[in-house]
């Protein structure tokens, strides 16, 4: 468990002592301290699911630009559970052509193109050769209807793999 989390836990088990003195010892209203246990419910519901893309699942944000490929996990569509599958992606985003500290797991909607174009990469990624992606900014015209406020809202990503290029050794 990490520390923040541990931290937040904390806070939740104050804040909720609290409740139970303010709703034990005062003489408010029963529906103010009805309405205080509501909120202290909602708000942990709020902050549990904001902390959900910090702690190691899959990230609801868009990928990196350029991103090095280290994992790939495919759940396929199943009409007869009415799941419409999701690819599951575990990536290095790369800045100023370095990789950053710490990966982050990225949900997909499933899409064949797209589940057959990260096989290849991780066929390749096992014989040795590391793949990098690249996020295409999407083609077609800009400033229909409300869309424009989502970029990619509508349109599935384009991504492009690549084979990384091997690092130069100095010379001797």
């Amino acid at each position: 468990m990490s520390h923040t989390l541990l931290l937040l836990t904390a806070a939740y088990a104050l804040l909720a002592f609290l409740l139970l003195f303010l709703c034990v010892w005062t003489r408010w209203h029963v529906a103010v301290k009805i309405g205080l246990a509501a909120l202290v419910t909602v708000a942990y519901f709020v902050a549990y699911a904001g902390w959900q893309d910090s702690q190691g699942w899959p990230a609801q944000v868009q990928l990196p630009k350029r991103f090095v490929l280290l994992a790939v996990v495919t759940e396929e569509p199943s009409s007869e559970l009415g799941h419409k599958g999701n690819l599951y992606l575990w990536v290095n985003a790369l800045e100023d052509n370095k990789p950053v500290a710490e990966p982050r797991a990225y949900r997909l909607p499933y899409d064949k193109d797209l589940h057959s174009l990260f096989n290849d990469a991780m066929k390749k990624n096992r014989q040795g050769n590391s793949q990098m992606g690249t996020l295409e900014p999407p083609s077609g015209p800009k400033g229909k209807g409300l869309s424009w406020l989502r970029p990619g809202a509508t349109e599935k990503p384009k991504i492009k793999i690549s084979d990384l290029p091997r690092p130069q050794l100095p010379e001797k």
